[in-house]
């Protein structure tokens, strides 16, 4: 009676901590927090107050005024500033937990990583998520959260490829077994894609625009193919004396600008493919590989990937949910999959 009454009153959140956005699932209840991943504090040090955190605070990102900042605690896929990172789970965790019932207590959290996340950030993760007031933190590794929610089967012997392509970076890994057999993480992600339409701008048109606006520019006009339809949009910028202007960007710039990073991608997925055991290579030549993540839905990604590697490619059936579909799905029956945890 006493564990029926504590398990109707507690939330178990199963959290996708990326460099570009957090979601969370609250056990029963789905999808309740899917917020970028941004703070914004005043102060310095362990005084630093939280103003904002999620889509609210990235609004403030390159217009805070002075003494208010905005950034990610997160770069690359680790943590960056442990203290922020805390301070934004506690406020998503609360976000979430407010969602669904406000006196239930905080029970536990099942959190993913990438696949290459050293010992000290793992230590320093479980800290912060423990430090919000939850009272046990489990972890999964990203590659194996989202080879479980694209449907792929951990349980037999036939190997299956995940690339994973999120804000920070790219988590590529071959999967049989119950678990992971090779992977890595790339340092080419989302976040790499932005910068280098940045440069690229500042270098052909002489005049720089910010981060979000090279965002903006990757998802309206981006592709990793050549397309035969040339799209224009304008955007605001400064030019180098810092006076505002307007400029026009084609998707030849945004194709131009993106060609290098996705051929250093692709590069990295087929030396992953390389590493592969001859058994498992079979495999996969049948299966092909699925594509997951936001980068993911770049037009024409798949098609680069598939032509680098010599195999099928095909998109996960929800890209932007596929990790936190995994761990949902693993928090709600922990007995059949614990031993995928780490």
């Amino acid at each position: 009676m006493l564990d029926r009454l504590l398990k109707a009153l507690t939330c178990d959140f199963a959290i996708d901590l990326g460099t570009a956005n957090t979601l969370v699932h609250v056990r029963g209840h789905g999808l309740v927090v899917n917020e970028p991943t941004v703070v914004a504090y005043r102060g310095e040090g362990l005084g630093r107050r939280v103003v904002a955190v999620g889509s609210q605070a990235k609004e403030m990102l390159g217009k805070t005024p002075e003494r208010l900042y905005a950034s990610s605690p997160l770069r690359d896929g680790v943590i960056a500033d442990y203290e922020l990172t805390r301070l934004m789970l506690e406020a998503f965790i609360e976000k979430a937990r407010a969602g669904t019932a406000k006196a239930r207590f905080r029970g536990r959290v099942l959190l993913s990583v990438p696949s290459q996340l050293s010992s000290i950030d793992m230590r320093a993760l479980r800290d912060a998520v423990l430090g919000t007031g939850i009272r046990q933190v489990l972890v999964i590794e990203q590659p194996i959260a989202a080879a479980v929610g694209a449907g792929l089967s951990l349980r037999g012997y036939r190997g299956s490829m995940i690339v994973d392509i999120g804000g920070g970076t790219t988590d590529v890994a071959v999967v049989a077994h119950g678990g992971r057999v090779i992977s890595s993480s790339l340092r080419i992600a989302g976040n790499t894609f932005d910068e280098a339409i940045t440069q690229h701008i500042r270098r052909t048109q002489g005049v720089v625009i910010g981060a979000r606006a090279a965002e903006r520019l990757k998802m309206r006009l981006g592709s990793a193919v050549p397309l035969a339809d040339t799209v224009t949009a304008e955007v605001n910028a400064q030019d180098l004396t810092g006076w505002p202007r307007i400029i026009e960007v084609t998707t030849t710039d945004v194709y131009d600008a993106l060609v290098e990073p996705i051929r250093q991608l692709a590069a990295g997925c087929r030396a992953n493919f390389e590493r592969i055991p001859p058994e498992l290579a079979a495999d996969i030549l049948t299966s092909g590989i699925i594509l997951c993540g936001g980068g993911a839905l770049l037009y024409g990604m798949d098609v680069v990937i598939s032509e680098a590697c010599g195999v099928p490619v095909a998109l996960a059936q929800n890209p932007l949910h596929t990790v936190l579909d995994g761990i949902a799905t693993v928090m709600d029956d922990l007995p059949r999959y614990r031993g995928l945890l780490i």
